[in-house]
């Protein structure tokens, strides 16, 4: 594989944005994500190739440490910031049909809840494993991810929820997504919920962590 790759999926694993960047400390003075996806378009690497097997080996590295607790939701933060630079460079890429995202993820936090942690992280870490991410943000009634359904009809939904109190939206989004666009795969997740809570309100997923997200879109899309 292409040495630049191997070094973009280290600079994404380790958080390592640019050249300026101070973090991670046995990186500084290096060149970091954002050099090396330039210089990779540069020299010619095809965009796919740059995501597959530069972003998305990184991004599945920080996250399967992240689910076995190894590092903690800023080195995560970092990876996805370091991540979403490199995305910068291929995003136009993507615009332009030269490089091609597995499918399309919807996510929002319920109706309610204004927590956003949660679902920012795996929003980036959906993103970082080649997905597009159609992110509605926080407090969001089912009326607003129908109409996302609608103009992605083939997309999963994601829903978020920190709080005992607003978990309990989640049956009626679930309820009426369904409804509106059967078919449609919902997957949820949170501190308060768990896979008999998802069983109960009809959703197709439960995962407790962002890894579990990626495989399950793996697992129907990919």
């Amino acid at each position: 594989m292409n040495e630049l790759l191997i070094k973009l999926a280290e600079c994404i694993e380790f958080g390592k944005i640019n050249m300026a960047s101070p973090y991670p400390p046995q990186m500084k003075g290096q060149e970091g994500a954002d050099e090396i996806t330039r210089r990779a378009l540069e020299e010619g690497v095809p965009p796919q190739d740059i995501l597959t097997n530069g972003l998305m080996p990184g991004m599945e590295r920080i996250g399967m440490k992240f689910r076995e607790n190894k590092v903690f939701v800023p080195q995560v933060l970092m990876s996805a910031k370091a991540m979403s630079t490199a995305m910068l460079h291929l995003k136009p890429h993507f615009l332009s049909g030269a490089a091609k995202q597995k499918g399309t993820f919807i996510i929002g936090t319920v109706l309610g809840d204004l927590h956003d942690i949660g679902k920012n992280l795996v929003g980036m870490m959906v993103e970082g494993n080649g997905y597009k991410v159609i992110d509605l943000g926080t407090d969001v009634g089912s009326e607003k991810f129908i109409e996302a359904v609608k103009e992605y009809p083939n997309a999963v939904v994601g829903l978020s929820a920190l709080l005992t109190t607003t978990m309990v939206n989640m049956e009626k989004i679930t309820r009426e997504i369904k409804e509106a666009m059967p078919g449609t795969l919902v997957t949820i997740g949170g501190a308060p919920v768990n896979n008999d809570f998802c069983s109960k309100i009809g959703a197709d997923n439960y995962s407790p962590d962002p890894q579990g997200v990626v495989e399950y879109l793996n697992s129907k899309i990919a």
